[in-house]
């Protein structure tokens, strides 16, 4: 398991509430980018409702999904270039 980029992101914690109960580990970037997301550390815990109980769960929830593609774009270009996560991703964020 690759280190997470983001900040916090290993942390046994919700990214977004902070509650340490029912943890999930999610791939910020799904599908078939999934094992990308993994290989490059794009994860992060969430708590069972943030991540699948509707409406704020993050695969439920939009803009709270791309928000957190935002972040990881930013974070990943603190050490990248735009052009490498077009490479890597095929698609802009921010």
């Amino acid at each position: 398991m690759t280190k997470s980029i983001m900040p916090n992101g290993d942390v046994r914690e919700c990214y977004i509430c902070k509650t340490t109960s029912n943890l999930e580990r999610h791939h910020i970037l799904g599908g078939p980018l999934r094992k990308i997301s993994e290989r490059e550390g794009f994860t992060v815990y969430l708590c069972h409702w943030h991540h699948n109980e509707p409406p704020m769960g993050i695969h439920h929830n939009r803009k709270a999904m791309d928000a957190l593609r935002a972040e990881c774009q930013r974070e990943y270009e603190k050490s990248h270039t735009r052009e490498e996560w077009m490479r890597l991703i095929g698609r802009n964020y921010l």
